[in-house]
């Protein structure tokens, strides 16, 4: 089973706020985007990977994959202007051997051995899985009174979370399910690669994810992201969080 992985790195991370690119932000003076890539390198499934990033971060995330010596890196592209552009542009570099596709945020940086072979096990038979976790809070529908944007949120009504998982990645598709998926719906604004497949009408399966699975998408997610190093054990170098 030939699997090639895409890691998404393409983004702006405007949210962050910061002049450094995110994947590049450094948690234990180690790069967030090295964290996944040294696991997905590691794991004997992965037989290739290509990274997705942009314009801004070119140069260091090939220094990083130099640094640490990252195996299995077939290509790095850069990505386009929303997600699934950037997604694209990886597909179109895949080995034609290629049967399985894993698709990952580089900024989530906790990936394990596990979840990988679980996601890649489970897409062997439905041909689409993906990683989440149960939703612990209480969810409210939300609706403005008054004048649209301007009007006061009030409660519409509470939603029953006993089904509603929060999803992460990794993501694995056979290829041409992914493929398919982007060739009639890569135009639709989505917020993960699921939601195309869905929309195919295909099934999709979900294996339990970890609550150490974050994305860093704000500078507090980098505490948490010590935290959970802290937790694993991990030794910590000097400076222990460095932006």
């Amino acid at each position: 089973m030939y699997v090639t992985a895409i890691v998404l790195a393409a983004g702006r991370g405007l949210r962050f706020n910061l002049k450094i690119s995110k994947p590049l932000v450094e948690i234990n003076s180690q790069a967030l985007i090295v964290y996944c890539l040294n696991t997905l390198s590691k794991h004997p499934y992965i037989r290739d990977i290509i990274v997705v990033v942009n314009s801004r971060n070119l140069e260091g995330v090939l220094s990083k994959i130099r640094q640490y010596r990252i195996a299995k890196i077939k290509d790095v592209v850069l990505g386009g202007r929303l997600r699934q552009d950037s997604v694209r542009n990886g597909l179109k570099v895949m080995d034609s051997l290629t049967d399985l596709v894993l698709i990952h945020d580089g900024v989530r940086p906790f990936i394990d051995k596990e979840l990988v072979s679980a996601l890649v096990n489970a897409a062997k038979k439905s041909g689409a899985a993906i990683a989440g976790v149960p939703v612990k809070a209480t969810i409210k529908k939300v609706k403005r009174q008054g004048l649209r944007s301007m009007g006061k949120p009030v409660v519409e009504k509470t939603i029953n979370r006993n089904n509603l998982w929060e999803i992460q990645t990794p993501q694995v598709f056979r290829k041409d399910l992914i493929l398919k998926a982007y060739g009639r719906f890569g135009n639709v604004d989505v917020t993960d690669d699921a939601m195309l497949v869905e929309k195919l009408g295909a099934k999709v399966s979900v294996v339990l994810g970890s609550s150490d699975n974050i994305k860093i998408t704000t500078l507090e997610d980098l505490v948490i992201a010590e935290a959970i190093l802290k937790a694993q054990g991990v030794q910590y170098a000097e400076p222990r969080l460095k932006i």
